[in-house]
């Protein structure tokens, strides 16, 4: 389990980030992004394995999928539904994982 505080960010502090993470965009106190896959396969082995990614954390993204697209947005409900460290570092792995440069 992660030991990164729930604390919300400023709205600054998460703007700062954000050049870090190209595609995301800080809106209704979440991290959004949408990925675009080849295909539903791509779009589903991209869902798995950031889902491994989250369960490592312990925190979990709202995800919705239509055929090769899916939606991520990330906030903190212990943190009254704001963005804190532990989605900017979940959006860190994210980034990170092979499937989302497919």
């Amino acid at each position: 389990m992660s030991k990164t505080p729930r604390v919300p960010l400023t709205d600054a502090e998460v703007n700062s980030v954000l050049p870090e993470l190209p595609g995301w965009a800080f809106t209704g106190h979440k991290l959004v992004k949408t990925f675009q896959f080849k295909n539903f396969r791509d779009a589903l082995t991209f869902i798995v394995r950031i889902g491994l990614e989250a369960e490592g954390l312990d925190h979990h993204p709202e995800i919705k999928n239509v055929y090769n697209k899916v939606d991520l947005a990330l906030n903190t409900h212990d943190a009254g539904g704001r963005v804190t460290a532990l989605d900017v570092e979940l959006a860190r792995k994210i980034e990170r994982c092979p499937a989302a440069r497919a």
